[in-house]
């Protein structure tokens, strides 16, 4: 039995371990950061979440549930800082 992978199969091949790789950072991009938190909007507002925020490493946009335990999201030209734990 002869098996070897014919030249036709590479390209799909590179593609699949491609977007293997966009998925596997696209899941380690998050960081969960342990609530409650503030975050202090450039406004000068703040925003108080009793739980735990996610923050995008690569665009440091910050996810976190409103007191309606609504998922809101705040991009970096929204927010000047963010503080958390008790």
């Amino acid at each position: 039995m002869n098996k070897h992978y014919s030249i036709k199969k590479l390209p799909f091949i590179f593609l699949l371990l491609f977007f293997s790789c966009e998925i596997i950072d696209e899941l380690t991009d998050i960081e969960e950061i342990k609530g409650p938190c503030t975050i202090v909007l450039t406004n000068g507002s703040t925003v108080e979440t009793t739980e735990d925020i996610e923050l995008s490493v690569r665009t440091q946009a910050i996810t976190y549930r409103d007191v309606n335990k609504k998922l809101r999201s705040l991009f970096k030209n929204d927010y000047q800082s963010y503080t958390c734990g008790n």
